[in-house]
């Protein structure tokens, strides 16, 4: 009988271990998404494979400017979104250690005393130490999907890491890039209220003389007025820039300041032979196939509820009424314990969880081919955009040059009587307009170049 009673727990631990290969959750295959053989934006672009481990690279450097990229570079450290995505990630990295722990037995070690007595004045002495332990091994896979799981979402957290990163970088390059555009809008404008003044003078020249109406002379001070209105809006637009700057550097706006400097027009250029591979290493769809990915495995948790739950448990140790014989082997105390538990009815909640579970998961993989279309979408629209605007930083180069021309012929004409100031201000105005458009077209390439690295996943200059 006690060979017996020894096998018997034997036999059980060994049906459990061979059981524990059994899984009842799905296979988790990549959704298939759309994958076109190139971008119709772009020619000798080549078919889309997973890369979004690949290094992204300093990106920021490939606008040239050394105030950026001591600016970009201090994103990781100061950021307080980037901060939170750290933490967020290495709690994720902690859960899955929590989930993988649950695969193993929990082993316990107690001792306790009691000393009791009743109204005959008797009184026991009562002492133990015990070692246990017990194990729900995973039969149906449910403990393994949930660590799968877990997994999946810290990789999953450390793309959603990736994609804060990359947000935080991109939006501080554009935010600088803004900010140098003002600098260079606000020089445009300090040239033009000087030239206005001068004009304003010979207005006023020749008004004093009575060569020309008061009406010349009101309109040029209305201009002048409106040019300095112009540039008191530049300057409030530039502090606004500093301040977004300062906050994605994790500093108070008012402990940081940024110098005017002139202005960078470095404008990255998309090599030929970009892989649209690159796509694969956007952050966002990274994130979004990982949620598939544990919207599977919670199908496998659930489907584990439909078989029954088994639990082992062990222990030994020792009790006595004095501490002194406590640990003789006549005082020896053992049990080995075997249950399991399997619901007979509930109405059908378990399948209503599955299909839930299933519901959701098709959810996931909607969310993650709108994902995807939503990044071919976006990379389209910045390789067009790249394209119209360089040829319009042409076309706006050309008409700026022809409006300064025009502007002064007509301050000439005008010294010499032949041409009313009418024609002088609307002169000035295209001129002025041309010259603003210039730099916002310039400001505009940068932008979308930041766009397009974005879009790209973070660069495409890394190996």
């Amino acid at each position: 009988m006690k060979k017996n009673a020894i096998f018997r727990p034997t036999a059980i631990a060994c049906l459990v271990a061979a059981l524990s290969g059994c899984a009842v959750g799905p296979k988790y295959e990549v959704p298939a998404t759309a994958n076109p053989a190139h971008f119709k934006e772009a020619e000798g672009w080549v078919p889309a494979a997973p890369a979004d481990a690949l290094d992204r690279g300093h990106w920021w450097t490939l606008f040239g400017d050394a105030t950026l990229n001591e600016l970009a570079a201090a994103i990781d450290v100061n950021n307080q979104n980037v901060a939170a995505a750290v933490a967020a990630y290495a709690q994720a990295r902690a859960v899955v250690a929590e989930q993988r722990a649950a695969l193993f037995p929990v082993v316990s070690l107690s001792g306790s005393g009691t000393r009791s007595g009743g109204g005959d004045s008797r009184t026991a002495n009562n002492y133990r130490v015990n070692i246990g332990g017990s194990w729900e091994p995973d039969i149906w896979g449910r403990l393994r999907a949930g660590v799968t799981g877990a997994q999946a979402s810290a990789q999953a957290s450390a793309a959603e890491l990736a994609s804060a990163r990359l947000s935080a970088q991109g939006e501080l390059v554009a935010n600088y890039i803004g900010l140098r555009q003002t600098d260079a809008q606000l020089e445009i404008l300090n040239t033009t209220v000087e030239g206005y003044k001068r004009v304003l003078q010979i207005t006023q020249n020749r008004f004093n003389a009575g060569i020309t109406a008061r009406s010349d002379l009101l309109q040029a001070q209305t201009q002048l007025s409106n040019t300095q209105a112009d540039q008191l809006t530049l300057i409030r637009q530039r502090a606004l820039y500093e301040h977004a700057i300062a906050i994605l550097l994790g500093k108070a706006p008012a402990d940081f300041t940024l110098p005017a400097a002139p202005w960078t027009l470095a404008v990255p250029e998309v090599p030929v032979g970009v892989p649209s591979a690159l796509l694969q290493r956007r952050p966002d769809i990274a994130a979004a196939e990982r949620r598939v990915a544990i919207a599977n495995e919670q199908i496998g948790i659930a489907r584990a509820a439909y078989f029954p739950s088994l639990s082992l448990s062990a222990s030994y140790g020792y009790g006595a009424s004095q501490t002194a014989g406590l640990f003789n082997a006549s005082n020896n105390l053992w049990s080995l314990g075997v249950s399991a538990a399997q619901a007979i009815f509930n109405a059908g909640a378990i399948s209503s969880r599955v299909e839930q579970t299933r519901a959701a998961r098709d959810v996931a993989i909607a969310q993650y081919r709108q994902t995807v279309l939503n990044a071919f979408a976006d990379i389209e629209d910045q390789l067009s955009a790249t394209r119209t605007l360089a040829q319009q930083q042409e076309l706006r180069r050309a008409a700026s040059e022809a409006a300064d021309q025009v502007e002064q012929q007509m301050i000439n004409r005008y010294r010499a009587g032949q041409v009313n100031y009418t024609e002088v201000v609307n002169a000035q105005v295209t001129a002025l307009s041309a010259r603003r458009a210039m730099v916002q077209v310039q400001a505009d390439r940068q932008t979308t170049a930041v766009a397009l690295i974005q879009a790209l996943g973070g660069g495409w200059h890394a190996e």
